[in-house]
């Protein structure tokens, strides 16, 4: 909530109160999916891309085609955090992708974090500097909060991100389409960030279908605590788990996605 061309994957994007950690609030806006295809890597063999959960290794380019196998973006907003670290390990366990939506401000206390999140396989995403309601704020001052968010990231990973997620899910569509990246929503909140319990989150996150954006939150330990649980139920379905620009394959700047490819969009 993304570039294929560079050696890793980049985008745009104390623990927060709770009015701040609410990023599951109503959308504002129209969003829609984009169904294309998002190729498997040459010459891998059939094992490697049909196994559930399987994913590459930091630094190759491609994914499962995920108009012909199931796929979902299991996304994490808020962080970085003091348990992110606990959580890079717990997906290196599953081989499996996230996708990670960043708060500026914190990037600047964790940039070792971030900086790990790159370096294994992860997609990094712009989610303002101070988490503030976007569509709340004047335009020049929604773009501070993006373009510092930006800035931030630059320095601790030397790559500006090239997606980026508005906080509560609100933004206005002029601000939208002017941005020069796309925007990512979601399909499925798990609703962690309310709950703050590990056995409701892995219950919402189960609750999903092929080519689904879940919205979750490194910043909660119960939610740490439930991804184990969630990789492993939903790799026993057949799920591989994939950044957002593998779920959505070429996604377009200034437009708004909650889901990606699932098998059946390919033409």
């Amino acid at each position: 909530m993304i570039s294929r061309s560079t050696a890793f994957r980049f985008l745009l994007v104390p623990a927060l109160a709770l009015s701040l950690a609410g990023c599951g609030a109503p959308l504002s806006a129209h969003w829609q999916g984009f169904p294309a295809k998002a190729p498997s890597e040459p010459g891998a063999t059939a094992e490697s891309q049909d196994a559930p959960g399987a994913q590459n290794a930091p630094g190759t380019q491609e994914g499962p085609d995920c108009a012909e196998v199931k796929c979902v973006a299991l996304t994490f907003d808020d962080g970085p955090g003091p348990y992110t670290e606990s959580l890079l390990d717990v997906l290196d366990k599953h081989h499996a992708k996230a996708s990670f939506f960043l708060i500026g401000k914190d990037v600047a206390k964790f940039p070792d974090t971030v900086r790990e999140e790159l370096a294994r396989g992860h997609e990094i995403g712009n989610h303002t500097w101070s988490h503030q309601d976007l569509a709340k704020l004047s335009p020049a001052a929604a773009q501070r909060e993006l373009s510092k968010a930006d800035e931030a990231i630059k320095k601790a990973t030397g790559a500006t991100p090239t997606l980026m997620r508005p906080p509560y899910g609100t933004i206005t569509e002029s601000l939208k389409k002017a941005q020069p990246v796309p925007v990512v929503l979601w399909s499925d909140d798990t609703l962690d960030w309310k709950t703050r319990s590990t056995k409701k989150t892995v219950k919402a996150a189960e609750d999903i279908k092929p080519g689904s954006i879940v919205l979750m939150h490194d910043i909660h330990k119960s939610t740490i605590d439930a991804v184990p649980k969630i990789l492993e139920d939903l790799g026993a379905q057949g799920y591989h788990f994939v950044t957002v620009s593998q779920l959505i394959g070429q996604p377009k700047p200034g437009v708004g996605y909650e889901t990606g490819q699932h098998p059946g969009t390919k033409n």
